[in-house]
Formats: structure tokens, sequence, C-alpha cells
């Protein structure tokens, strides 16, 4: 039996151990402590913001980021649709209803013509305009941001970027997650550093940071006994997965460039496969971290992401469909959807490559043979 390829498993530096071994000798197996400062600072210095919340996850991040933006039962957010459900379940959380937005081609993310429309059409349903926009980073690749802050700016509506997949990339050479008013991020076991789960929310200046700590810790007043003024979380991050962060963050600059050299090599061995598309960044404007290497194939080859995953699978490779569509999800089948089918297309003529930055170049090249095997027998 082949060894396995994984889509995309945690690749530890080697020093993570030495940062929870200090939590234990000084007993700060509890759910704050000197890791989780330091996680903060280190994470703070690398993006360039240092307004940074270590959380319980990346959901726990978007979903506060909704509480500080006012979301409330009966509100509406513009979310977008090509994504993972995690975008959209805080909205519910604070009982808002989600509005979903088309993708467009050039990055696969929000489409801004798309999200203008929506928002134009739920103010004439409605008469108020959503409360939020959420657009996604998606597989590292940064949105169109100019023109999504655009829309958001003319209608005044407050921005919360899901940066969850994108921690490293850059869109004009700003970091994905500081571009809105408020970032989340996520470092659950397949993203580029993992805590063992964990995210953070980026905040745009001191008086939010303070907020969003606040109610991550079951917002607990200044007493000398527990009171409480509004409902708080247990969101926060553990001091022991905040060691595991700080060992990752000494390698993050290396898995960022793993992620985009094992993207280029996919590039250059699947370039002769006619129909067969790597997806790559629209220009220079855009330096996604490449998360995970996908790929589209067009109908001419009469298969379906299922055929060739099924097909790698037999080699023992992991491979993934594309997320599917929210507005195409049962659970949110009554919510509100604008734009067309590129979301619904890419679904179904797409798939994630194992990307891993701890995968060797005989990874790759056995994984790219396993898709050039599977579409030469196709012909």
């Amino acid at each position: 039996m082949k060894s396995r390829i994984f889509l995309s498993f945690p690749h530890l530096g080697g020093n993570e151990m030495k940062w929870i071994e200090e939590a234990f000798k000084g007993s700060w197996v509890v759910p704050l402590g000197p890791n989780v400062n330091e996680f903060e600072h280190l994470l703070g210095n690398y993006l360039g913001n240092p307004y940074v919340v270590a959380l319980s996850a990346g959901t726990a991040a978007l979903h506060l980021g909704l509480v500080a933006l006012g979301v409330e039962a009966g509100d509406e957010v513009i979310c977008q649709s090509f994504t993972f459900a995690a975008s959209a379940n805080p909205i519910t959380y604070q009982g808002a209803t989600p509005v979903f937005v088309d993708s467009e081609p050039d990055t696969w993310n929000m489409c801004p013509v798309a999200l203008e429309n929506a928002i134009i059409d739920r103010k004439k349903v409605t008469g108020k305009y959503p409360k939020a926009i959420i657009p996604v980073h998606l597989y590292g690749m940064p949105a169109k941001m100019d023109e999504i802050l655009a829309v958001a700016n003319k209608y005044n509506i407050p921005v919360l970027e899901d940066a969850a997949e994108a921690l490293g990339s850059t869109y004009k050479g700003t970091m994905c997650g500081t571009l809105g008013k408020y970032g989340a991020l996520s470092f659950n076991g397949n993203k580029i550093i993992t805590t063992s789960g964990g995210g953070a929310l980026i905040c745009p200046d001191e008086e939010a940071d303070k907020r969003i700590k606040f109610l991550a810790t079951q917002a607990r007043e200044n007493m000398p006994y527990y009171y409480h003024n509004v409902i708080g979380y247990n969101y926060r991050l553990s001091n022991v997965s905040a060691g595991i962060g700080c060992g990752q963050m000494q390698v993050l600059e290396q898995h960022v460039a793993r992620r985009r050299e094992i993207h280029n090599l996919y590039t250059q061995l699947l370039q002769d496969i006619e129909g067969v598309t790597v997806m790559q960044n629209p220009s220079n404007d855009f330096d996604s971290n490449f998360w995970l290497t996908t790929i589209t194939f067009d109908d001419s080859w009469n298969t379906t992401p299922e055929e060739i995953r099924q097909a790698l699978e037999a080699e023992n490779i992991e491979t993934r469909w594309l997320w599917r569509p929210m507005h195409m999800q049962p659970v949110f089948a009554n919510a509100p959807y604008y734009g067309g089918d590129c979301a619904r297309n890419l679904f179904e003529h797409g798939l994630c490559l194992p990307s891993g930055s701890s995968l060797t170049d005989d990874d790759i090249h056995r994984v790219a043979d396993a898709i050039k095997d599977f579409f030469n027998k196709k012909k």
C-alpha cells in the first residue's frame, strides 16, 4: 500500500513542545496566560496590527466580530455563498438572516456587482440596509477588496473579513484580515499554522480589542464578585494551545513559502492537460498563500469532482470537492441569494489538491501523475 498523502496535514516546527512545557512548569494550564499574550504579540507583529485577540476558533472570531458590529435579531448580513458553513453560521447565532452573494471568476470570491445589487434590493424589501458584509478570502486568494470596500463605504456598511484560510496572503501589499473593520483568522489543524484548533479576531483599535477580550471571557465586570451587565462567551484560547501557536509562528513564513512552492510545482506539472486549469493569482495585486491549490476542469471531459476524487483515493491520495455554496445548503434554503451560477459551476467543476507544507516534491509529483493518468484514461 502506498503511503497516504493528506490534503493539509498539521506541520509542526519542532519548538512547540518547549512552549507547552513552560506552560506546565508554570502551572499555566488555564484558559489564559503568558503564552496567549505572546501569541497575540507575535501575530500582531506579523500582521502589522497590534490589536489581535486569540480565541477558541475562527467561528468564535466571526461571531464576536458580528457582536461587535451590533448585529442583532431581525438584521441581515451579506455573506459570500461560496465558502464553508462557518462563515455563515455565526450570523444565525445572532438571530440575523444571511443574504448570500455569488462569486466572480477571477478570485472565486464575493462579486462586487452582485454585492451592490443585494444591498439595493434588501433595502427595498426590508426598508433597511444589511448590518454587515462578510467577504471570504477563499483558499487563501484575496477578494477584490478595493471594489468590495467601495460598495460597503457607499452604503456605510462595515466589513468583517473572513481570512480563516488567508494568513500570509496579501492584497496590494496589505495583509488579508486587516483590510476591513474586523478580520477573522483560523488555526484549525489543516490551516497554514495550527494551535490544535483556535482562531483570532483582528480589531481596529485598542478600545475594540479590550471589548472583544471582555466579551470572550464571559463579560465579567471588574468586581470582587461575579457581575454581568451583558451576555458574554467562553471564547478565549487556552494557554497550552497558544503555546503551540507561539512555536508555529517561528515557522509561519516557511509554511507560506512552501505552500506557494507546491502551487508553482502543480502549475508546472499540470500545464499540459487541456481543459484543466490550476487556479492562479489574477494579477500582481493578489498574492495568495495558496493554502490549498485547486484545479477546475471544463465540460469537455465529461467527468465530476467525485470521479476524480475516487480515482485519487484509490491511489491513497486525499482530495476534496470545492466548497458547496451556502445557497445550495438545505439549512439555508430560505435565505436570499443574489448573483448567477459562478459558485455553482465552480463547485461542480473543481477539486482541492494536497497542499500541506510538509509534503515533498516527490509527493506532489505522485499526485500530479495520478491526475494525468486519470485524464489520459478519459481521452
